[in-house]
């Protein structure tokens, strides 16, 4: 049996299999067969082979280059090692793990376009493609149990009593809110991925921790739905609904006896449910103190959702641009790099130095995550009620 590179180009494949069956092997060692006369020296002037072994003398360098330490780089490397690596073969040398790695580390950092780094690292377009959608499908299979787990009672409450610590907001469990990714038109979709920012886009929905770390993601929503209509059809939306998403049960505010829910806070994009609290109208709390204060609030501990998409796109720049791709390597893109976010937010919190450079960087921002629209659906009686009590406690615990 013949083992092949799976990311060597269809048109490669075919003119092989054409040959051997025609019993002509005599252009097989023709190296034009298999790649571009400029891919031929990759491993003496492609990036890969000049630049990585000067990066990892630098640490500085590597960080900018990679978004991470070397540290990181490598266990990541490790997790992901046995998923990338292909097969020898006969009819030439496949490409190493760790430059797959480096390949598709470095689109998600800067957002160039497939020809662009294949011109950079001496490798078929077709190739980098099939790199990138490869390794960001590894990241997700190996490592979103352990950095994107699906949570638990403890880990609800964990949140909750962070949340209490460092926003002074209690009962809060995490901070929701969706984002419009902007993509390439997709083919024969119709006005389904058509937003009101008059662009296409899929919709980022997460739920994030006080310490910036996802929580639970919901990808792929369409972009002409509001984040409320998103959240709502979501399987994690029916879960909080349904009450089948390890949600604590109810338990008083600090020095308070009656039982309150744990709740998500968001924005004006999201219905207000007994579950999810969401800010009064500018103009109503412009009148009123109590509903002013509880405003404030609530965005001081909600922008921790805002934050860590900002987080996200400083340090993913392929945020900061349309995404051509199919949706369904969109969706595994924006996946892998809230894995990596996490991943990065439990063992580089040591790199702050270093991400102040990533700030200073001069690219251009698109503005390819944005916000979504308001929802002014009406809130049930359940719902005020349990914004009331919190009213009554910031009103008796106010900073």
């Amino acid at each position: 049996m013949m083992y092949s590179d799976s990311s060597s180009s269809d048109e490669e494949f075919l003119a092989l299999t054409a040959l051997l069956e025609n019993g002509d092997t005599s252009s097989i060692g023709d190296k034009r067969l298999w790649v571009h006369q400029i891919n031929v020296e990759r491993k003496t002037y492609g990036e890969y082979h000049t630049l990585m072994p000067q990066l990892r003398k630098d640490p500085k360098r590597f960080y900018l280059y990679f978004r991470m330490n070397s540290e990181c780089f490598d266990q990541l490397l490790s997790f992901i090692y046995k998923d990338i690596e292909k097969q020898l073969t006969s009819f030439r040398e496949p490409i190493s793990p760790e430059e797959r790695l480096v390949v598709a580390l470095r689109f998600l950092a800067t957002g160039d376009s497939y020809k662009t780094i294949g011109y950079s690292f001496r490798m078929g377009f077709s190739t980098v493609s099939n790199i990138i959608k490869e390794v960001c499908e590894a990241i997700n299979r190996k490592m979103i149990n352990i950095y994107l787990p699906e949570p638990t009672q403890s880990t609800w409450l964990q949140s909750a009593e962070t949340f209490l610590q460092k926003w002074n907001f209690p009962n809060a469990i995490g901070s929701i809110d969706g984002k419009h990714v902007t993509i390439k038109c997709p083919n024969n979709t119709g006005s389904r991925h058509f937003c009101y920012l008059k662009k296409f886009s899929v919709v980022l929905m997460a739920i994030v921790d006080a310490d910036y770390k996802f929580v639970c993601v919901d990808i792929g929503g369409y972009g002409r739905n509001s984040d409320g209509g998103i959240f709502e059809a979501s399987i994690m939306g029916q879960r909080f609904q349904n009450k089948t998403i390890n949600v604590p049960v109810d338990q008083p505010l600090p020095n308070q006896q009656e039982p309150t829910p744990y709740v998500l806070l968001g924005d004006e994009a999201f219905p207000l449910k007994s579950y999810l609290m969401r800010p009064f109208p500018y103009r109503q709390s412009r009148q009123e103190h109590t509903k002013d204060l509880f405003n404030y609030r609530l965005c001081r501990a909600r922008r921790v959702v805002e934050n860590a998409f900002g987080i996200l796109s400083k340090k993913f720049r392929i945020y900061s641009r349309p995404l051509e791709m199919n949706v369904d390597t969109v969706n595994t893109v924006v996946l892998a790099t809230c894995i990596l976010h996490n991943f990065l937010r439990v063992n580089t919190s040591g790199d702050t130095d270093y991400f102040e450079y990533i700030e200073q960087e001069q690219t251009p921002d698109l503005n390819a995550l944005e916000s979504l629209i308001n929802d002014p659906r009406r809130g049930s009686n359940e719902a005020f009620e349990v914004r009331n009590k919190f009213i009554n406690w910031f009103i008796q615990n106010e900073l």
